[in-house]
């Protein structure tokens, strides 16, 4: 049964995070996060879907402005990815995200990862442009 929850920065669930998220989306691009990196997540919104206390999947919101709110490090582990996990996850995101007064959230989807947002509401704003390597598109939805 999946759990979705905010994550306390710093925590042994955040450590499992950054691990998740270092496998799926750093290592193949052979990159990893600095400590400065990770520093600057010190004030976001940390969520994390867990399975029986395993972190599954997890995202990240960073206030851009204050209407906006950018998803990042959007991740699920492979044995779950087209299980509904992500969707589920962005879905509790975007609650949070009105909650916390938000009427955008955007984010840099990989392009890969443009049909999964695309099925979820969210549209292309913008050229594709390249980050971390890789192409990317910028992604939006009101709440």
């Amino acid at each position: 049964m999946l759990t979705i929850r905010t994550i306390e920065y710093g925590s042994c669930d955040y450590h499992d995070m950054v691990a998740l998220r270092d496998k799926i989306l750093r290592r193949p691009l052979g990159l990893t996060f600095s400590p400065e990196y990770l520093q600057q997540e010190i004030a976001d919104v940390l969520i994390g879907g867990f399975e029986n206390e395993k972190i599954i999947g997890c995202c990240i919101l960073s206030p851009v402005d204050e209407n906006t709110v950018q998803l990042r490090q959007m991740a699920v582990d492979e044995t779950m990815q087209g299980s509904g996990t992500g969707s589920k996850i962005l879905a509790y995101a975007e609650q949070q995200a009105k909650t916390n007064g938000f009427s955008e959230l955007m984010m840099h989807a990989r392009k890969e990862a443009v049909p999964f947002y695309e099925k979820n509401g969210y549209q292309v704003r913008g050229e594709e442009f390249t980050e971390v390597n890789i192409p990317h598109y910028e992604m939006f939805r009101r709440l």
